[in-house]
């Protein structure tokens, strides 16, 4: 029985694709269990919290911890599996298609599979774009207890 290129690479991509799922489950779940932050409830509370942390401004309480919470999702390794999920998905179509043609030229249906490509690479950009905001909150955090501990001497 032989695969050639494109049914070996249609193979390994599913595999790896079974196994972004499964990272991807663990992550929502794990998402799902935990108790859910205040302003989590407030539609556009996500894009206005973390547009206060890009420009500097002075955040409550309730603001800070939501970001914390918003960007330690954004680095957990397991948020990555969701676009890793859907460029596997991308690459099983190409690669599935490629295999069945045998050859002959690839027509403009073999490459729908990269639609969801582009989207898992827009995807891991906002993460990255979200994940990067540690350094504002870590100052943020730093400039709140040199001000608490200001007020409180």
């Amino acid at each position: 029985m032989d695969f050639g290129l494109y049914g070996c690479l249609t193979i390994v991509v599913a595999v790896l694709g079974l196994s972004f799922v499964t990272c991807a489950f663990l992550f929502i779940r794990r998402l799902e269990d935990r108790k859910p932050a205040s302003l989590g409830e407030e539609v556009g509370a996500h894009k206005a919290v973390l547009a206060k942390l890009r420009k500097g401004q002075p955040l409550s309480q309730d603001e800070l911890d939501y970001a914390q919470e918003i960007i330690s999702d954004c680095r957990s390794l397991l948020a990555y599996s969701i676009p890793a999920t859907l460029f596997t998905m991308g690459c099983f179509y190409i690669f599935g298609c490629l295999q069945q043609l045998h050859g002959a030229a690839p027509s403009v249906r073999t490459f729908i599979g990269v639609l969801p490509m582009f989207g898992a690479t827009n995807l891991t950009l906002q993460l990255l774009r979200v994940a990067r905001l540690k350094g504002p909150l870590q100052e943020t955090i730093s400039r709140r207890e040199s001000s608490d501990v200001l007020t409180t001497a």
